[in-house]
C-alpha cells in the first residue's frame, strides 16, 4: 500500500500546487492520539493530521491513523486503499494553507473537485457536514 499512497500523494501534491517534501506516516491510533494532544491539546484520535513545516523544502508532515481509516472504509464502503487516499488529499491540502473551519467553504470546494479529478469516493468535508444535514461549502 505505501507504494499506491506515495505515486497518490505525489500526483495530487502537483495537482494541488503543493511544493516541497512531505512526510506520510500510517499509524495506530495511539500514535495519533498522541500526536494530537501535543500538537493540539486534543486528547483523542483522529483520522488525519497535518504538521506544515517552516522551511520551504519541507511541505510537512501526514500522520494517519489506519485503524480508523479501515473503520471509515467500511462505514462508507470502499477500499481501504481510497480512504487513505482521502486522508492524504485532506492533509495535503491543509498542508497547502486551507483551513475548512475557518475559509467559508474553500477548502471543500477544492477537494471536492480535486476528488472527482482523481476518481476518489466522497470527499471528508462533505461527509462531515452531510452526516449534519448541512452543506459543506456553506458551512465549513
Amino acid at each position: 500500500m505505501s507504494r499506491e499512497v506515495a505515486h497518490f500523494a505525489r500526483r495530487a501534491q502537483r495537482l494541488i500546487g503543493l511544493r516541497g517534501e512531505i512526510g506520510i506516516l500510517l499509524t495506530s491510533n495511539a500514535d495519533v492520539r498522541r500526536l494530537n494532544r501535543q500538537f493540539r491539546k486534543k486528547d483523542r484520535t483522529t483520522d488525519v493530521l497535518s504538521f506544515p513545516a517552516a522551511n520551504a523544502k519541507f511541505a510537512g508532515d501526514i500522520a494517519i491513523a489506519l485503524p480508523v481509516a479501515a473503520a471509515q472504509a467500511r462505514r462508507f464502503g470502499h477500499a481501504l486503499l481510497d480512504e487513505v487516499k482521502l486522508l492524504v488529499l485532506h492533509g495535503l491540502l491543509h498542508l497547502a494553507g486551507y483551513d475548512h473551519e475557518h475559509d467559508g467553504g474553500r477548502m471543500a470546494r477544492k477537494e471536492e473537485k480535486l476528488r472527482r479529478t482523481l476518481a476518489l469516493p466522497g470527499g471528508l468535508i462533505s461527509r462531515k457536514y452531510a452526516k449534519r444535514g448541512g452543506n459543506a461549502s456553506s458551512r465549513a
